[in-house]
């Protein structure tokens, strides 16, 4: 009975919401920090925890304010937080805020969403998260400069912070700096980064341990992209065509297309893996050297695989870009299918184009994501700030200097050497990778060709775990792969 009423009385503040700081409306760039007390039932038993809500001033190396970065903390109470690991997660893009992992995987509170991963119809509405990462770790969610509300001191010196050098050394002080206010020196640090963010999550790797003496205990990488020669699909970069047909595979058979020999997605998948890695790539490597018979023979093989017209293949020289294959797949009944997610899609407004010029499984998203961080941070966590809470600013991406970032010969973004070399440094590091079927931004076969290209020692090839999931890039949006993604990072955690 005793034990009854107690979870009672958990319910009774599941919806508490308790200022220990005033947060009054402000025109400047800065929210002060401001903590409220939340509960929760993710399971029998309730789980109590501090929300905290602020931004962190960096400053250079004489003193002077350089950018106010705005971040989400939670913390569970009730264990000693010097033992306790602490994540910290953030989105990509460039150009992205840390919203998407937030309210749609890690944090405590997600957004509802149907459990296909469709979206509902608007408005936005928040839900307890019974799959939260806060169970087995803290978590703070970092906007990087330009990004939800954190913004440079100087306006005219945003773009000072759009590349890859620099965005990696404000991330970075921005956690030295929250480890020292918080006193979590002593906690097991992780990574988690989504998309581009997993690009930064690698690059921080180095720059922590250069600049800061901090070695994190573990990294996450969600849809990675770390040789970006992978996903760049040009006439000259058989790569990324040959790491892309899996994924088209897969997709074709969801949507019942392609050869009839593949009854099932995975079967289709699994022959397109061993396709794509023996005649597909050698035709490619041919070049205009293929002779016409091997030509229309890989053709045949590819278009079956992709459920498009042999002629279309030929068209294509053998090489369909995500863009046009998102186009063509389900021309005949007007749909385009999603980049982000193919199993998804929507009516196609420009029936006779080449290239899909909108995504079902991102565009259709951004409002709902958009309303709830800005109604969850007005009304849940007490932040007051008129400043406009910028989920997704395109004007980062185009803005965006890869170069100091790049490195060999072809200059490709390429961060896995990186990796390599942390890993090597510091043997205990582990990885964590989950990569999703159906996603077309980066393809999950991409991240199997970066891990096996990697040059580790064998020694540390068991510190490496990659899971891959029937979702899209947002793999967390279906809800049996957010419990899924829940289960599987537990269990990395509680390995270290």
């Amino acid at each position: 009975m005793k034990k009854l009423m107690f979870i009672g009385a958990a319910l009774a503040v599941c919806c508490l919401c308790v200022a220990t700081a005033p947060a009054a409306a402000t025109d400047n760039k800065t929210t002060a920090p401001v903590s409220t007390s939340h509960a929760m039932l993710p399971g029998v038993l309730p789980l109590f925890y501090k929300a905290t809500a602020g931004h962190l001033v960096l400053k250079d190396d004489k003193g002077a304010q350089t950018a106010r970065i705005f971040y989400i903390a939670y913390e569970k109470r009730g264990l000693s937080a010097g033992t306790r690991p602490i994540t910290f997660a953030f989105n990509g893009g460039p150009g992205s805020s840390s919203v998407w992992l937030h309210l749609g995987a890690l944090g405590p509170k997600r957004v509802a969403l149907n459990d296909d991963g469709s979206p509902p119809t608007p408005p936005a509405r928040l839900i307890t998260n019974d799959f939260s990462w806060l169970s087995f770790t803290d978590l703070v969610f970092i906007d990087p400069v330009g990004t939800g509300y954190s913004r440079p001191v100087e306006e005219k010196n945003d773009k000072q912070f759009y590349d890859m050098k620099a965005d990696i050394e404000s991330v970075g002080d921005f956690i030295r700096l929250y480890l020292t206010r918080a006193q979590r020196w002593s906690s097991p640090l992780y990574l988690c980064g989504e998309s581009y963010g997993t690009t930064r999550a690698v690059g921080l790797l180095g720059y922590l341990h250069d600049k800061h003496g901090i070695d994190p205990t573990g990294i996450v990488l969600i849809s990675p992209v770390l040789d970006f020669s992978t996903i760049s699909f040009q006439q000259t970069n058989d790569l990324a065509y040959v790491l892309a047909l899996p994924t088209y595979a897969a997709t074709a058979r969801f949507h019942k297309k392609g050869s009839c020999a593949f009854p099932e997605p995975d079967d289709a998948r699994s022959a397109a893996e061993q396709f794509a890695t023996s005649d597909y790539l050698t035709a490619l490597a041919g070049g205009s050297g293929l002779n016409a018979r091997s030509k229309e023979e890989v053709s045949s093989r590819l278009a079956g695989l992709c459920g498009v017209s042999l002629n279309y293949a030929l068209q294509n020289n053998l090489r369909i870009a995500p863009s046009r294959f998102r186009k063509e797949l389900l021309r005949d009944n007007f749909h385009i299918v999603g980049r982000m997610d193919a199993r998804l899609t929507m009516p196609d407004t420009d029936g006779g184009g080449d290239t899909a010029t909108a995504d079902p499984s991102l565009d259709r998203y951004s409002g709902l994501f958009a309303s709830a961080i800005n109604d969850y941070l007005q009304r849940s966590l007490n932040v007051r700030d008129d400043l406009p809470y910028w989920f997704l600013n395109g004007d980062v991406g185009k803005a965006w200097n890869w170069r100091p970032g790049i490195q060999g010969s072809q200059g490709y973004v390429d961060v896995s050497q990186q990796l390599t070399d942390a890993m090597h440094l510091n043997p205990s590091l582990r990885v964590f990778i989950a990569a999703g079927l159906y996603d077309l931004a980066t393809p999950y076969f991409a991240a199997v060709y970066t891990v096996n290209h990697l040059a580790l020692d064998r020694s540390l090839a068991k510190n490496i775990v990659l899971h891959t999931y029937p979702a899209g890039h947002m793999m967390y949006t279906d809800r049996a792969t957010l419990r899924q993604l829940n289960l599987d990072a537990a269990a990395f955690y509680r390995k270290r």
